[in-house]
């Protein structure tokens, strides 16, 4: 039973990041079909950031409500219809406005099961979870460039995930009886959390943790919207191509979470976290000095593959810190705040490219790169020197 929930889980994270890389694919070419300027990716991205939030924050009420894998199921639902949705728009305000329930379905499922799993499986688990999201993710913008390569354009791809979304919907249907004595677990485990939201903010290293995530959370949306953007205006790549090397970023963040599951075993969290960072750093100096496509799609493959752990890791690593018994909650404060940072940060970044230069877009990530480093290492010291305190006391 236990094997059969993960797959079904592992499958609920391959939904979730099915739709995430569609935006920034298909923008070079759909912009123009919707009558609206470049920059205005970062408002629909915004948009979806603000249900997200909405969502995340409501998570331990919903859970409590609904169970974890009701949840789940509606969820995708809701991504599905604005699939479906955006492949039918015309204009910009549709995008808007299907971009809602497509934010409130993401939210929800995302900070349920990332707690979840932290809370009841080994660290493996998170990785792997998340390298289901990154097949999704770098799936995404491959049906995307099939898909403008042919008749059918930008709207064929959104219809085509909405497809399998609306699959992933019947499956996790399906498994319902499965996840009953699950989600009474965790309706339970959420009980015990008696700290108020002001007492959990106060416990040492929270804000930073929370300030890494907003961050990484800015970098990765950033880098994930605007990389097609970036090789097409920036370095004169064909759309369609463009497309594809975009995806080699969510590639790499897949193939970078899966090895990362096998590295749980000889490396923690944190040393894990520490790699990663190294990893992307050699990303974005591959970005500043490597212009043709060869090197440019290595720059995003390598930074794809250094995102790969840092997000599982601070997710796992949330438990340890900061208690079993706080996790939950957390859980859905820092998603709230990752979501932020995708919220923000893209259009800010989507104002550069259009009034700057696209090629900016390597400078924000490094800058982004350093600060959720310190931060990080910051957050460690604390909880470790708090950890210190009470086994003295």
């Amino acid at each position: 039973m236990t094997n059969a929930l993960l797959g079904i889980i592992y499958l609920a994270f391959v939904s979730l990041g099915l739709p995430d890389g569609l935006l920034g694919a298909a923008w070079p070419a759909m912009h123009a079909s919707v009558d609206a300027n470049v920059s205005l990716a970062g408002v629909v991205s915004m948009v979806i950031c603000l249900g997200t939030i909405t969502s995340s924050l409501l998570t331990v009420q919903l859970v409590r409500k609904l169970g974890t894998g009701r949840l789940t199921a509606v969820s995708v639902a809701l991504t599905a219809a604005a699939l479906f949705g955006f492949s039918a728009s015309g204009a910009f305000w549709q995008l808007i406005l299907w971009a809602i329930p497509y934010g409130l379905g993401a939210g929800a499922v995302d900070a349920a099961l990332n707690a979840y799993v932290a809370t009841h499986f080994a660290a493996r688990h998170i990785n792997w979870l998340h390298c289901c999201w990154g097949l999704g993710a770098a799936g995404g913008p491959l049906i995307m460039s099939w898909q403008m390569g042919g008749s059918a354009g930008w709207p064929g791809g959104y219809r085509i995930v909405g497809i399998l979304q609306v699959i992933l919907v019947v499956a996790i249907a399906l498994s319902l009886p499965l996840w009953h004595d699950r989600a009474d677990a965790v309706d339970a485990g959420e009980k015990h959390a008696a700290l108020s939201r002001r007492e959990l903010l106060s416990l040492p290293g929270v804000k930073l943790a929370m300030a890494g995530f907003l961050c990484y959370c800015a970098l990765e949306s950033s880098c994930g919207l605007w990389a097609s953007t970036f090789l097409v205006l920036g370095h004169g790549v064909s759309a369609q191509t463009a497309a594809l090397l975009a995806s080699l970023f969510y590639a790499g963040i897949t193939v970078g979470r899966f090895l990362s599951g096998v590295l749980t075993l000889r490396l923690d969290g944190r040393q894990l976290l520490r790699l990663g960072e190294t990893i992307m750093a050699l990303g974005v100096v591959i970005l500043f000095i490597f212009p043709e496509e060869v090197g440019l799609g290595a720059g995003l493959a390598l930074l794809g593959l250094g995102c790969a752990p840092i997000y599982p890791q601070m997710i796992q690593l949330t438990p340890e810190r900061f208690g079993d018994e706080n996790a939950q909650s957390l859980m859905g404060i820092q998603m709230a705040c990752a979501y932020v940072g995708s919220m923000a940060f893209p259009p800010l970044m989507g104002l550069l490219v259009e009034q700057v230069s696209p090629l900016l877009l390597p400078v924000a990530a490094a800058t982004l790169l350093a600060i959720m480093t310190a931060c990080l290492i910051r957050c460690d010291s604390r909880v470790m020197a708090s950890h210190a305190s009470a086994a003295r006391q």
